[in-house]
């Protein structure tokens, strides 16, 4: 069963979410203070429902009918439908205001420069280092940024463990870079304008999100000074670990000398590519 702390905390953004929309004020304030009553109760709330049903709910202050059914459907499903209805419909830079820390400007340009449309680009985002290049993101604000997601996105999807370990398999690692080069190359990945190094903003920069053994990562070009001059922009592949930002990244590039000359490696951990490469003369070595 979601904590008290954690349904409070959806309730909290439907009220955020309607807020934005200039919806009725009183419909704004009895989420919040439903939101306040869950807070306030001295045991979970879905003990009081195991006992009283729904008339122990209807007896949460400030908390009516509607409220009464959204509560029984999260307790027994763990979704909220008004506030997924919310997400669906309403205006992406209305859905960004809604994130602590961003403000109606910093959401259109989030929207419009980044590309940014829900609240799971948003995450990528800031896990990726793409917020790193974005005029009023600091690092204090990004990790608050980070914390707040992790906390509403986490409680609608499966609950994937996120720390992701630095020692990562190269072999794993390497797939990621294969499956995001090959889409990327089909095209059916969604592109973004990256800030940095872009002045026309154009829509370039392919972005990956999978999953392997339950963890999640993110894969995108490299998008630095370095990759830029030296034309390995479409080679040098990032990948990150989504956990604290900046932990867990590697850079997977193609050797230019030695033994594994063309081949794809792990910057930095050339000496577990050579032992995970397939031997000459094998059926997996390359042509």
């Amino acid at each position: 069963m979601l904590p008290n702390e954690q349904i409070a905390q959806r309730f909290d953004e439907v009220a955020r979410i309607l807020n934005a929309r200039n919806e009725n004020s009183y419909r704004v304030e009895a989420w919040r203070y439903a939101a306040t009553s869950l807070r306030r109760l001295p045991v979970p709330v879905s003990e009081l429902y195991a006992r009283e049903g729904e008339a122990g709910l209807g007896k949460l202050p400030g908390v009516g009918d509607h409220i009464v059914s959204a509560l029984r459907d999260i307790l027994l499903t763990g979704r909220l439908a008004v506030l997924d209805h919310l997400r669906e419909e309403t205006e992406p830079a209305v859905i960004l205001q809604s994130v602590p820390g961003i403000g109606p400007v910093q959401a259109a340009r989030l929207h419009h420069d980044l590309g940014i449309s829900s609240l799971e680009d948003l995450e990528s985002a800031a896990q990726s280092g793409l917020l790193r290049s974005f005029a009023g993101f600091g690092e204090k604000r990004i990790a608050g940024i980070v914390d707040s997601l992790a906390s509403r996105l986490g409680r609608l999807r499966p609950q994937y463990n996120f720390d992701v370990p630095v020692d990562v398999p190269v072999h794993v690692l390497l797939d990621i870079d294969r499956e995001y080069r090959q889409s990327a190359a089909s095209g059916r990945l969604r592109r973004i304008a990256p800030r940095r190094f872009n002045p026309k903003h154009e829509v370039w920069l392919p972005v990956l999100h999978t999953f392997r053994n339950k963890r999640r990562y993110t894969a995108l070009y490299s998008n630095t000074a370095r990759a830029h001059q030296l034309g390995k922009t479409n080679d040098w592949v990032v990948i990150c670990g989504d956990g604290q930002p900046g932990a867990n990244q590697w850079t997977i590039v193609t050797a230019r000398r030695g033994p594994l000359r063309g081949q794809r490696i792990v910057r930095g951990r050339e000496a577990e590519c050579a032992r995970a490469a397939p031997s000459p003369g094998s059926q997996n070595a390359p042509a």
